[in-house]
């Protein structure tokens, strides 16, 4: 190639890349979307936890959530009123922090209190074991062991205890929902913190075989429903349901007469071990019921 060929090439590639260069400076100039500089600034004050707990996925797209009007500044459940002040202050409302939400584990049947219908050898989670027939275990709606919990939650709020039943940490548990999520017999639910009383059973079985399966389990005997009067402990089938919106904050049982101790209220007492029934029972034993609660949720 001659001198004078190279030079027309050179300009034309030259030529072609500022032609190139200015469209793109135009269609930047165009296009570009002014960011609210109120997001950094959202991002700076939110906990960076991205757990999506406050349902979008992480710190960067709350805030643009805050900035659209598409969440609110106690949307966090990791925040706490210290941060819910700031953000507040940054999108210039007020600051209204919500009720703590905390994770409760609402079964009680652990090693010591359900049956088992042999040694489970598949995978060791619960996913797992719920889609292989249910694991080990013969209730078919209490917690199987695995820790699937404890596996996805990010701020070690979960541990297992000796008797095969998840923990939670008051202290380190942010709400941020992914053990709820986890859960595949939804065992664990997001509740206010002043929320105490809790059926610690999910059994929708009536009570023969609830019990037979479960020394610990609700066995739909409508003692509460009776105890607490009105609509504030309604039988849903053979298990009771507590109206939150009526009952509000409790510290007193409507009834002592709960049979298995299945209603409680949260951390006042611990769950017996019916008969003194060791770990891992291969068979399933009936749980003694009070003589004054034997009635069904059908009486």
């Amino acid at each position: 190639m001659d001198m004078q060929s190279l030079v027309v090439a050179m300009g034309a590639m030259g030529g072609m890349g500022a032609l190139f260069s200015a469209g793109l400076a135009l269609a930047d100039k165009k296009l570009h979307v002014e960011e609210d500089p109120r997001i950094e600034l959202l991002v700076d004050a939110l906990p960076g936890a991205n757990c999506g707990g406050c349902g979008v996925p992480g710190c960067g797209a709350f805030a643009e959530a805050l900035v659209n009007g598409k969440a609110l500044v106690n949307g966090c459940p990791v925040n706490n009123a210290d941060g819910v002040a700031e953000l507040a202050e940054i999108m210039g409302v007020e600051a209204t922090a919500g009720v703590r939400q905390v994770a409760r584990v609402l079964c009680a049947g652990g090693d010591a209190e359900v049956a088992t219908r042999g040694e489970y050898l598949g995978v060791k989670t619960c996913l797992a074991a719920h889609m292989n027939h249910g694991g080990e275990k013969l209730c078919e709606y209490g917690c199987m062991g695995h820790a699937d919990c404890v596996a996805v939650c990010p701020f070690d709020a979960i541990h297992m205890n000796d008797n095969g039943l998840p923990v939670v940490s008051d202290d380190k548990c942010t709400g941020c929902n992914n053990c709820v999520i986890a859960c595949p017999r939804d065992i664990i639910e997001l509740v206010p913190e002043n929320k105490n009383l809790f059926i610690f059973c999910k059994s929708k079985d009536e009570a023969k075989h609830a019990r037979s399966v479960c020394t610990v389990s609700c066995v739909g005997c409508a003692a509460c429903a009776k105890g607490a009067g009105g609509d504030l402990i309604c039988m849903d089938g053979y298990l009771p349901r507590i109206d939150y919106s009526q009952y509000g904050e409790v510290d007193i049982l409507p009834t002592e007469k709960c049979p298995n101790n299945s209603l409680r209220i949260y951390g006042q007492h611990s769950t017996p071990t019916i008969n003194g029934l060791g770990p891992k029972r291969s068979l399933p034993v009936e749980a003694p019921v009070a003589e004054d609660a034997t009635e069904t949720s059908e009486a």
